[in-house]
């Protein structure tokens, strides 16, 4: 069995002639967190899209347990996808069905159970999560820590391998951002899965992530443990981890000279 259970080769990807991405590289072992960083409209949702064979690479390869996602044809795409399991940014919960049934659903949906064991699994999947309690509530009675955690016992409703995460964190109070924070650790280490975090919150992800990819013009920009990048004296890396005002991402948009600009006649 190999070690990287997500390898991306030399990708590339871009919208309309314009590149997102360009040679990309990345490694995601079996049993480990990873996480991939950067600013806005870095691509970092995208790679998770790629990897889920929602698009398609521009050129290079993304394999999946040694699969190449963009050559697999409809039924191939779903066996991959059933290896996955995947939290929503802020969570995506279906309005209209309980928390029960939203956990129930990917497994009504992908599996020949019967209702017998499909509500001891959700009761299980969600006890995982602290809210077996929570069960008949319907999501709008949920605060926004309860409904990510819903929204992550459906990501874990199948057991998969992989678990994608596309900024949890987001939005969250601090008390539910480390139990959010606390659960994906856990989970992981408990399932023997493979996490990849998408986030821009330096202190929760540095927290749980084995090894951590910064991205950037539309490159990998670093890349290391969390105790590395801390200490990285790249000019990017560090203004992102210390949350610096000013740098290589600059306060001001380019714009002409102030003084000349107010000296302008109209």
């Amino acid at each position: 069995m190999a070690d990287n259970i997500v390898e991306i080769d030399n990708l590339s990807f871009g919208y309309k002639g314009r590149l997102l991405h360009k040679g990309i590289n990345m490694v995601f072992p079996r049993g480990k967190v990873v996480a991939i960083m950067g600013g806005s409209g870095s691509g970092k949702t995208t790679l998770l899209r790629l990897i889920g064979g929602q698009i398609r690479p521009t050129k290079g390869e993304v394999r999946v347990s040694g699969e190449v996602v963009h050559k697999q044809d409809r039924n191939g795409i779903f066996k991959l996808r059933r290896q996955m399991g995947m939290l929503f940014q802020h969570g995506a919960l279906f309005t209209d069905l309980s928390v029960f049934d939203n956990v129930a659903f990917p497994m009504r949906e992908l599996t020949d159970l019967p209702e017998s064991m499909i509500r001891d699994l959700v009761l299980m999947k969600l006890n995982a999560v602290g809210l077996r309690g929570a069960h008949t509530l319907m999501p709008p009675e949920l605060s926004g820590g309860m409904a990510r955690r819903v929204a992550l016992a459906r990501a874990i409703a199948l057991d998969p391998s992989i678990i994608m995460y596309d900024e949890p964190f987001a939005g969250l109070d601090p008390i539910s951002m480390g139990v959010i924070c606390g659960l994906i650790r856990s989970l992981n280490d408990a399932l023997g899965a493979t996490s990849i975090i998408v986030s821009h919150d330096v202190k929760e992800t540095f927290q749980i992530a084995d090894y951590v990819y910064f991205v950037a013009n539309g490159e990998v920009a670093a890349e290391g443990t969390p105790h590395d990048l801390m200490r990285s004296t790249l000019p990017f890396v560090h203004q992102f981890v210390h949350g610096e005002k000013d740098g290589p991402v600059p306060f001001h948009y380019a714009a002409p000279d102030y003084q000349q600009e107010l000296m302008q006649r109209g």
